[in-house]
């Protein structure tokens, strides 16, 4: 990722002023770095952080899944926004790209093909995780990337013992060293997305303003409920989170409303709004964070952020049953 901060941008994530930041530069330690003022890319920020001891209060690890039966709804682009905006922030946080088309990885400007593992080589053949993992010039952010070579992985897991487990024994491993762990899941239902599920604290499913989005829904809450009965996995929380809505047309205000009638108790505040510069993102491998800070994307985004690091998720009701 080839990524570079305005000063004001830097400035602003630490949260400093202009002056402390200027003071910051002149630091013997910070100094040493390559480049200066007005080059500032995402090992800086991790740099500064550490000497001005400019961290967000650490929080107990959450496991959140991004998942929706049904295609097409973003849930890439807002997987990898949202995971690569907590980690701006400070937050340790670790990506795990679950589809094999690796979307994920590529979104970040990582060529998955390349890499020679990915998470199968951890739930096949119990490599360790941290030998997949990919580091990022960002210290508190981590990936471990897809290919195409897990399009098998199911088929693999299907004889194994505990095979639904697999995924959260291997993220035990490194669970001490963050505070996040997003999952992004393929728009599907086998053995990994299962391993998903039973992992994850929350599930945040992203669905479009139209009608075909809600037999998405409608099938993963039967799955969901399924897990409870039949596996004895509840979710802490379920948060339906709505994108590319345009209030212009008339489409997404009615669909909108529908999902506020029938799921109100699962469905944020934050609403994501239409912006194409999420497309462009992608295609420079760039969060949208970065690719375009000023957009309504990336303040969609910062909302979401705010939305699910609160004391609670506001819009979506803890799940008791």
């Amino acid at each position: 990722m080839e990524i570079r901060y305005r000063r004001g941008q830097f400035a602003e994530l630490l949260g400093i002023s202009d002056g402390v930041l200027a003071e910051a530069d002149n630091r013997p330690e910070l100094a040493r770095l390559n480049g200066g003022p007005e080059d500032y890319g995402p090992r800086h920020l991790s740099a500064y952080r550490k000497v001005l001891n400019r961290w967000p209060p650490r929080r107990d690890l959450r496991y959140q899944l991004f998942l929706n039966f049904k295609g097409g709804t973003g849930k890439t682009s807002l997987s990898v926004g949202y995971a690569f905006r907590l980690a701006e922030k400070g937050h340790r946080v670790l990506l795990v790209d679950l589809d094999s088309q690796g979307h994920a990885t590529q979104h970040l400007g990582i060529n998955g093909e390349e890499q020679d593992r990915t998470i199968y080589d951890v739930l096949v053949d119990r490599i360790p995780l941290e030998d997949v993992m990919v580091h990022s010039p960002l210290a508190e952010f981590d990936l471990v990337p897809a290919n195409l070579g897990m399009s098998t992985v199911d088929l693999a897991l299907m004889p194994m013992a505990g095979r639904e487990y697999r995924l959260k024994k291997a993220l035990a491993d490194v669970a001490s060293r963050y505070e996040f762990v997003i999952m992004d899941a393929p728009p599907s239902f086998g053995l990994l997305n299962l391993n998903a599920l039973m992992t994850a604290d929350d599930l945040i499913v992203p669905v479009l303003p139209d009608f075909l989005s809600f037999h998405g829904i409608k099938l993963l809450f039967e799955t969901v409920g399924e897990l409870e009965v039949d596996l004895d996995h509840t979710l802490q929380r379920i948060v339906i989170l709505l994108n590319q809505y345009n209030p212009t047309t008339r489409i997404a205000r009615e669909a909108k409303e529908a999902l506020e009638t029938h799921y109100a108790e699962f469905l944020s505040e934050t609403v994501v709004r239409q912006c194409t510069q999420f497309a462009q993102a992608s295609s420079e491998g760039l969060p949208i964070s970065v690719f375009a800070p000023r957009s309504r994307g990336s303040h969609d985004i910062d909302s979401l952020v705010a939305e699910l690091t609160g004391a609670g998720i506001a819009g979506a009701k803890e799940r008791t049953a």
